[in-house]
């Protein structure tokens, strides 16, 4: 019985032991939207990321920046990349023919948020 239990006591360390490296040797995960500033964003730093590996969006005077949504969206890339570094308030309300997004597509909107457009106003 004491050779089990010493057995199960240094499993048990090692794998905690195995758990604090791996933690340090993993680098952290960047929070979605942990990069909201505090600053107001001019509409020409919006322009610069107009592209699919550096797209931000305008949204109903909020910045976004969904780079790294744009694998994940439903539809072909160039539906999202059309509006890189521009208002897409109209693509987010319409999406193009007239209906709006859904309250579950609103809501992942916001994991993206990076910050408030300069003069938006609120």
């Amino acid at each position: 019985m004491k050779k089990f239990l010493f057995a199960a006591f240094v499993a048990f360390w090692s794998a905690v032991v195995v758990l604090v490296v791996l933690d340090a040797l993993v680098p952290a995960r960047e929070v979605k939207g942990a990069r909201e500033t505090r600053e107001p964003i001019s509409e020409a730093v919006v322009k610069r990321h107009d592209n699919r590996e550096d797209c931000w969006l305008i949204i109903e005077g909020a910045v976004y920046d969904i780079t790294g949504y744009i694998p994940e969206h439903p539809a072909p890339d160039f539906v999202l990349t059309s509006w890189c570094g521009m208002d897409a308030t109209e693509g987010m309300r319409t999406k193009g023919y007239g209906r709006n997004h859904s309250d579950a597509a609103w809501a992942k909107l916001e994991e993206y948020r990076i910050g408030e457009l300069e003069g938006a106003g609120g």
